[in-house]
């Protein structure tokens, strides 16, 4: 976040590569809210990230954006906010490993679940039944049913986690039952 595209501001890639230097075996998706998504590339990647997810809203060149975060080695996501339409999205998929549905506006914890996005969710999944879908946003024990359902297998989850008095427990519920859905969606393909 960088108090442009969304109003807050966040850790850069100094804080990456931190703990990159930490948690060497972890997968790092650095998710870049932020206006002209590919000054932060090469930075990234210097820092250890692994996945670089942008906003479709904020590049005016999606497909050179995925050409330069491949050219670094990550794999590319590409995410939309919630007014955004979701074919734009779907035309880029196949070249992206991270299609990303927000399910807040961006820019501020602890927001509602916003449940009508996933019909977008939906529409990926059935176009692309073996893509990473990811949702952020308002993700919690109460929420993952719906987001599993409709076809998100990747999570991103953090007032709820990080506010609860038992994180392990919520983050493993929340595989859980993403895990679930994946069999479900698998056998259905």
């Amino acid at each position: 976040m960088d108090g442009h595209f969304v109003p807050n501001l966040t850790f850069g890639a100094p804080v990456v590569q931190s703990l990159r230097d930490k948690f060497p075996g972890v997968i790092f998706e650095v998710h870049m809210m932020v206006s002209n998504p590919e000054q932060w590339i090469d930075d990234m990647s210097k820092a250890g990230a692994d996945v670089y997810t942008f906003h479709l809203e904020a590049s005016e060149n999606p497909t050179q954006t995925i050409e330069k975060i491949r050219s670094k080695g990550m794999l590319a996501g590409c995410g939309i906010k919630p007014k955004t339409a979701v074919e734009p999205l779907d035309d880029l998929a196949p070249s992206l490993d991270v299609l990303l549905i927000m399910t807040v506006e961006p820019g501020f914890g602890g927001q509602s679940f916003m449940s009508d996005m996933m019909s977008k969710v939906r529409y990926l999944r059935e176009r692309h039944p073996d893509a990473n879908i990811e949702v952020d946003g308002g993700l919690s024990p109460k929420t993952i049913e719906t987001a599993a359902e409709a076809g998100a297998n990747f999570i991103v989850s953090g007032s709820a986690v990080v506010k609860s008095s038992d994180p392990k427990s919520v983050i493993s519920e929340l595989r859980g039952v993403v895990n679930k859905y994946r069999k479900v969606n698998q056998a259905e393909s």
